[in-house]
């Protein structure tokens, strides 16, 4: 499995291509609608689902769109439910990581030791909770339930570097 990663609109977010076998997922796409088509199209790849971590429009925005051009679902808190997903040839599990919002999933490609975070956990710091339906005491219960995996996970966060779990509880002040 190969991850490409994009930074799109005024807040340069990242949108993921995860792909393998010419299939892709794309990842929280919020802007730039017609760069992630070219993106994709360069590469070759058939878009199977669109993946969104959480509904704040820097990642979600061309979502509807890009469905509709690719003619795929969407998929988000209120339709995966936090169990182990199998979308062909992609194997994850939801995980429910309130907080930032109350509609935040992390994606666990448990095969590969990769998660997508969103704006749950970045690179040594979290997403706010002072936004409409954050929620700090929630963020504190999903950093103690992300607390449980494995060192070796890299996160792929909604903005910023990448980083591995290990890196977070060590780094990270809200993981104390």
């Amino acid at each position: 499995m190969n991850v490409d990663i994009l930074k799109v609109g005024s807040l340069q977010a990242n949108c993921y291509i995860v792909h393998k076998d010419g299939k892709c997922l794309i990842i929280d796409p919020g802007a730039d609608e017609n760069f992630i088509v070219s993106r994709i199209r360069r590469m070759e790849l058939v878009p199977v689902a669109i993946l969104i971590t959480h509904h704040h429009s820097d990642h979600d925005k061309v979502a509807k769109p890009l469905s509709s051009i690719y003619n795929i679902p969407i998929y988000d808190f209120h339709n995966l439910f936090e169990q182990a997903h199998f979308i062909d040839p992609f194997r994850f599990k939801v995980i429910y990581t309130p907080g930032h919002t109350d509609d935040s999933i992390t994606l666990y490609f448990h095969e590969y030791d990769i998660m997508f975070t969103g704006d749950f956990l970045f690179h040594e710091n979290v997403g706010r909770t002072d936004f409409p339906t954050g929620d700090y005491k929630q963020m504190v219960e999903s950093i103690n339930k992300i607390k449980e995996y494995d060192d070796k996970i890299q996160i792929f966060p909604g903005h910023d570097e990448k980083t591995t779990l290990g890196h977070e509880k060590e780094y990270n002040k809200y993981f104390e």
